[in-house]
């Protein structure tokens, strides 16, 4: 039965045009991993607004160092559960940035694929940052890259050994990663919570209350407030994408850079934007009462609202919702409006997002799927899909149902995002990647062997596949790496650090990267050999492009 929900909820998304992050429940309960234990001999100490901290040598070559678990805002606890994070209490002497902080509340996953992340410490006060820099003086103000983990906003932290800073800070950026409310303790909105006619949304005040953070303090490390990039994968990404449509995060930020998500997909049709429904529902599952008070709801056992999240279905919806506040309209009609905030913009996704991902549907029918496609987007279109997924078709109607959706929500929608944001002036970049990485346990270094039937490279260019060459930890994590995936590494840090710096992702010794601009579909793809293409999957996202116009026309 539980099966058969999600595969319905799947088909909903392609039959009523909701987000497909409405869709990412336990399947893509991806992220997490293990707490890596402190390092290298300490280093002097460094002065900010809360207080002095005392960090450690990451790599006494390059000089870089390492501060973890920096509060970057007081506890979420007790009365301030459910609210918008407030700024850390002042210490006094010398705090210790030796160890990671630790993760948000959530549930433990040991058998998700590539995502397993098994058992580790969790806590509702776990809104701390990591920095990783070179710089030994505050006058180098180097450009700084905030990182936030995917994850569905209902799993993973940011001091996962694959997200390792130090690669990065090698190449001249300030690396900082963080932890976020994630679940309901993050996102559940109900009119209960209202403040100024608005709840929800904490996860993302999280995320630009780091930022505030990195504005206040990131010159104590030798960073430059005034050029600061975000960057994120999966739900890191989508919060990406909805932070250049909130007014709250204007001026934070510089640049931006999502791998595989957006937030894009219509939402105009989301009978509960503002999450209000789901939010009752979760309340209902936890067995008290409608007109329940926030007292009751903070007095709630975490594990016992992650239950009631799962009882209910809360989590098979956006945990970002629209409310009005943080995020004031769908993000869509914000880039169509042109009110974003306009930054230099580098997006793309993996070839085969899909793999495990998103569930089978092993019983679906030619037939079955046929008429859905007919219902949703008539007869010619439905014709249409059926032969451009001719081959995934011809194995079985699952896969074609599957590949459709994923095209729809990755490829398409990081295409889309490219483009929105070329037409609002900026510079803006897209990548492709269907090189195909080793698969392995991305978040347990220590036990990473994941047995696939037809070796480690079966699995395709899956979903967060690319995290080891961002962070160019190839050689940290995993296992199975070729001199092919360290070279790639090396170009991928090189693009991301050079548009973290320049707001243009080409230098010296890389293949040349194209702009994505107006109709232009330069695609660089990272294949056995790097180069930009004239588009990818073009007659696919073109598709998609002339379906999501027709449900847009009165």
């Amino acid at each position: 039965m539980i099966v058969a929900r999600r595969l319905l909820l799947i088909w909903l998304v392609l039959l009523t045009g909701c987000s497909i992050d409405d869709t990412f429940g336990e399947e893509t309960n991806e992220l997490g991993g293990t707490l890596v234990a402190a390092s290298g001999p300490v280093t002097t100490a460094v002065d900010i607004d809360s207080g002095r901290l005392q960090g450690a040598e990451a790599d006494a070559a390059t000089g870089v160092r390492v501060f973890r678990g920096i509060p970057y805002a007081a506890p979420p606890v007790g009365d301030l559960r459910f609210r918008a994070p407030v700024r850390p209490a002042r210490w006094s002497g010398v705090r210790s940035a030796l160890d990671f902080g630790t993760a948000c509340w959530q549930d433990f996953s040991h058998d998700s694929f590539v995502w397993s992340r098994g058992d580790f410490q969790r806590s509702e006060d776990c809104l701390y940052l990591n920095v990783w820099s070179g710089a030994q003086e505050r006058a180098e103000k180097r450009p700084v890259m905030v990182w936030f983990h995917g994850g569905s906003h209902t799993v993973g932290y940011g001091h996962s050994k694959i997200f390792d800073g130090t690669e990065l800070a090698r190449q001249g950026v300030v690396l900082v990663s963080i932890n976020y409310r994630l679940g309901p303790l993050g996102f559940l909105a109900h009119e209960a919570l209202e403040e100024d006619g608005a709840a929800g949304n904490y996860g993302l005040m999280d995320k630009i209350e780091a930022l505030k953070w990195v504005r206040r303090n990131i010159l104590s490390f030798g960073g430059d407030p005034d050029n600061v990039t975000i960057f994120g994968q999966s739900a890191g990404s989508s919060s990406v994408c909805y932070l250049m449509t909130s007014p709250q995060a204007r001026g934070l930020f510089h640049k931006a850079i999502g791998q595989s998500a957006a937030c894009l997909l219509e939402r105009t049709g989301d009978p509960d934007l503002n999450g209000y429904k789901r939010g009752a529902a979760l309340v209902g599952a936890a067995g008290l009462k409608a007109n329940v008070t926030a007292e009751a709801l903070r007095q709630l056992d975490p594990q016992a609202l992650l239950a009631a999240a799962n009882s209910s279905g809360w989590q098979n919806g956006s945990r970002i919702t629209i409310d009005g506040r943080v995020v004031p309209q769908p993000p869509l009609e914000a880039f169509q409006a042109g009110t974003h905030n306009r930054v230099p913009l580098l997006v793309g996704s993996m070839s085969d997002e899909g793999n495990q991902l998103l569930p089978l549907n092993t019983a679906l029918t030619k037939a079955m799927l046929n008429d859905r496609l007919v219902k949703r987007f008539g007869v010619d279109a439905a014709n249409e899909l059926q032969k451009l997924y001719a081959k995934d078709l011809a194995e079985s109607a699952g896969l074609a149902q599957r590949e459709i959706l994923i095209d729809q929500f990755m490829a398409w929608s990081m295409r889309t995002w490219a483009r929105q944001n070329s037409n609002a002036g900026q510079p803006s970049y897209l990548y492709f990647f269907p090189h195909i990485p080793p698969a392995f346990r991305l978040y347990l270094p220590h036990a990473t062997d994941l047995q696939l039937p037809d070796g480690p490279r079966s699995g395709g260019a899956y979903h967060s596949g690319d995290l080891a060459y961002v962070f160019g930890t190839v050689d940290l994590v995993g296992m199975d790496w070729t001199e092919r995936d360290r070279q790639l590494s090396r170009e991928i840090t090189g693009y991301w650090t050079n548009f973290a710096k320049s707001g243009n992702p080409n230098g010296s010794g890389l293949p040349a990267w194209q702009q994505h601009s107006g109709n232009e579909a330069a695609t660089m793809v990272f294949a056995e050999n790097s180069a930009t293409q004239d588009g990818v999957r073009t007659t696919k996202l073109d598709l998609f492009d002339q379906l999501a116009l027709a449900r847009r026309d009165p």
